[in-house]
């Protein structure tokens, strides 16, 4: 049994997905930001970084594994799937899951925050992240011109892409232009154990969605907000 410690965030769905992907048994712990749960006691001794998501392996021995990527490798490696065993099979899906953890998380993570959450609007900043973003769009959309997937069979490397991905709208990058990653995009939503994923945990606001002008959407950014300025407020007394 995997105990799951996370949130409705693209991190987060990356491991709820490839759980459902893999079918493995897992119970689902859902950490409240706005309580600050992630930085408790009995989670840091869990992840010492207080960051969702991250799992516990009841079967083995209660094995603590945090950041999303090693949670993805791990979970993979304990099942002999969604990653190839050969050197070089697995090397692919390593590189485009770094991809994903080394570009696509931060720079959307970032342009999420500057174009949603941060309490001034920051042009240039904004510019720079949606820009970075839309660069990554392209290297992959021209990789899925002559690939299926991102690393021969779907693997934990399109998982780890299309859980931030799809959420583009959310960062204020559109995919226009880009036809290959939209069918790939498309082609991953359509997958059963996917839409299970994305329902765990239920989230207050479909980040897929263009919802600017949704009630739901416009409060959850305001509780974003108000976590970016108590987090600006912690570091300024530390």
């Amino acid at each position: 049994m995997i105990d799951l410690y996370t949130a409705a965030t693209p991190n987060g769905h990356k491991i709820s997905i490839a759980l459902e992907e893999l079918a493995l048994p897992y119970s689902v712990h859902v950490l409240d930001f706005a309580n600050q749960d992630q930085k408790q006691p009995w989670f840091l001794a869990i992840n010492p970084n207080g960051r969702i998501p991250a799992i516990v392996d009841r079967d083995e021995d209660d094995f603590a594994v945090f950041e999303s990527g090693a949670i993805l490798i791990y979970l993979a490696e304990k099942t002999g799937r969604l990653m190839p065993a050969d050197a070089k099979g697995r090397s692919r899906v390593l590189q485009w899951l770094m991809f994903q953890m080394g570009g696509i998380g931060p720079m959307m993570g970032q342009a999420n925050v500057f174009f949603r959450y941060f309490p001034e609007k920051i042009q240039p900043a904004i510019d720079r992240y949606q820009g970075e973003t839309k660069r990554l769009f392209r290297v992959l959309d021209g990789h899925l011109r002559e690939h299926e997937y991102l690393a021969g069979d779907y693997s934990i490397a399109d998982i780890a892409n299309w859980a931030w991905v799809r959420t583009h709208r959310w960062s204020g990058v559109d995919l226009d232009g880009l036809p290959h990653l939209k069918r790939w995009r498309d082609q991953i939503r359509a997958r059963p154990a996917v839409q299970r994923g994305l329902e765990i945990p239920p989230s207050k606001v479909d980040l897929a969605d263009d919802a600017d002008n949704d009630e739901k959407a416009r409060q959850f950014a305001e509780d974003a907000r108000k976590m970016v300025e108590m987090g600006q407020s912690r570091n300024a007394g530390a």
